[in-house]
């Protein structure tokens, strides 16, 4: 039986609003899910222009409600945490270790729904009579969803909120994922975090977490260099919008780092401008990391990679479902990930604008809409 609730709907064109839709028995392989929170972050608000009507909303966590008749490993009840990366798990990429960017279901390739793909999986959901797509076939602004049980990983912790939960499958796994998967930060050395909202605290806990003993946050923010001392920053770097391309603050960092730059340094901000920011902050040798997904034209001045420089763009922290949410998790229960911290606020779905109006204007470490 099919069952009726409340989402947020976009016309593609920039708008959206508060709707009701209609979703589906689960396929064979499908699961449906009563969403209990729905993490916001700026990708959501960029699919309002995605030229598509769809159920928006990527990250989530929720209970099973109903379960395909093929899929096993999961029962009526347990909680879970959605990814928007599924992988097939047999394509060349995923044999390569290299799930993020599975050939299948990955947005880079068009399996996944985005900005650039097309459908992975069955629309099973109804508004107005008309089938429509969920954002990254999973939707989670809304009361209901349904998702290929690839989507969803069990959450094995006794004590994790579920608006905590719901942050995990992006920004949190981003921001983790590019320090421990795709960077491999070492114990003993120094970071630089550019941006520190959602994405860039992430990449301060899980540079503690590695051990580095140098962590320095630069923002034009006072209040986010605020937050990033309280989770885990070792020192701040106030940075002027007028200094281009963050050189004054590389500057300081050189300063605070023997003079030679940091070992690391991720662009959290998703400003073009910023692009080659990184590579101004690290040492000869050092890596610069790109994390926040910058996919506009930039230009760079070939010096900054002088010498033996590394710049690398990995996506989704080069996420492993099974493997890196469960760490996560277990980082949580351990008192060494601070999750709950980062939920700044929860929302209602009919207060949806004012949590985007938060987000945009830098209020939030992280905004969550809630369900009952």
């Amino acid at each position: 039986m099919s069952i009726k609730c409340k989402a947020a709907i976009t016309n593609g064109k920039g708008e959206f609003y508060i709707g009701e839709i209609q979703v589906g028995e689960p396929e064979s392989d499908e699961i449906r899910i009563k969403i209990m929170s729905a993490g916001l972050c700026h990708t959501d608000f960029d699919s309002l222009n995605w030229g598509k009507k769809m159920v928006i909303g990527h990250e989530g966590s929720g209970i099973i409600e109903k379960i395909g008749s093929a899929v096993t490993g999961f029962k009526i009840g347990d909680q879970v945490i959605l990814n928007w990366a599924m992988p097939c798990e047999h394509c060349f990429q995923c044999m390569e270790g290299n799930q993020h960017i599975c050939e299948n279901n990955s947005p880079v390739t068009g399996g996944m729904y985005g900005p650039n793909g097309g459908h992975a999986h069955s629309l099973g959901t109804i508004i107005d009579g008309e089938a429509v797509e969920r954002s990254f076939n999973l939707g989670t602004i809304a009361e209901y969803t349904l998702v290929k049980a690839s989507a969803a990983v069990i959450n094995t912790s006794a004590k994790m909120s579920f608006p905590a939960a719901s942050i995990i499958s992006c920004g949190i796994m981003t921001g983790y994922g590019s320090v421990v998967n795709a960077a491999k930060v070492k114990p003993g050395t120094s970071v630089v975090v550019l941006g520190t909202g959602g994405v860039g605290l992430s990449v301060i806990q899980a540079a503690k977490i590695s051990g580095a003993v140098k962590i320095i946050a630069v923002d034009i923010n006072p209040k986010r260099l605020e937050m990033a001392l309280a989770f885990g920053a070792t020192d701040t770097i106030l940075a002027e919008k007028t200094d281009k391309g963050l050189l004054n603050a590389a500057s300081q960092v050189k300063a605070m780092t023997n003079d030679r730059g940091a070992d690391y340094a991720f662009e959290c901000t998703a400003i073009p401008d910023l692009g080659a920011a990184p590579l101004a902050m690290v040492r000869n040798a050092g890596t610069a990391v790109q994390v926040s997904g910058i996919e506009q034209e930039i230009s760079f001045d070939m010096n900054l990679f002088e010498w033996d420089k590394v710049y690398i763009n990995p996506l989704y922290g080069k996420c492993r479902p099974k493997v890196d949410l469960p760490a996560i998790v277990a980082l949580y229960d351990k008192g060494l990930l601070q999750l709950e911290e980062m939920v700044t606020n929860t929302y209602p779905i009919n207060e949806l604008q004012q949590a985007f109006d938060d987000m945009l204007a830098g209020k939030n470490a992280k905004g969550v809409i809630v369900f009952n």
